[in-house]
């Protein structure tokens, strides 16, 4: 089973999920704005990924959280607790199929994991 976590109105979730439609493969897709994320999975992603990674930095989400905020995202408890208060703070999207964590869009990375 392959979930694909994001917001339906992300480019980059867009282009995954063409990908996917195109490629026919079926996927459970979470839009985690409105069905949320709990922090089992956020954990289960964290085993494979660093929160480095899941927290996005380059997005207007993390540039428009206060200075103190930021200051205060040390370490992979932190960055979760503000993926769970937040989360248009992770970056999109995140693709789950047999314990397999890819965050962001890559087709060739997309093609080689999924073997499409």
């Amino acid at each position: 089973m392959i979930t694909l976590y994001g917001i339906p109105n992300c480019d980059t979730v867009k282009k995954a999920r063409t990908w996917l439609d195109q490629a026919g493969l079926a996927y459970q897709f979470h839009d985690f704005k409105k069905a949320g994320i709990d922090k089992s999975t956020v954990a289960g992603w964290l085993k494979q990924v660093s929160w480095e990674i899941l927290v996005n930095k380059k997005g207007t989400t993390w540039r428009g959280l206060p200075d103190a905020t930021k200051v205060a995202v040390v370490d992979a408890a932190t960055a979760t607790a503000l993926m769970l208060e937040n989360t248009s703070v992770i970056k999109r999207p995140v693709l789950c199929m047999n314990n397999q964590v890819l965050v962001g869009f890559d087709a060739d990375l997309y093609k080689k994991t999924l073997k499409a």
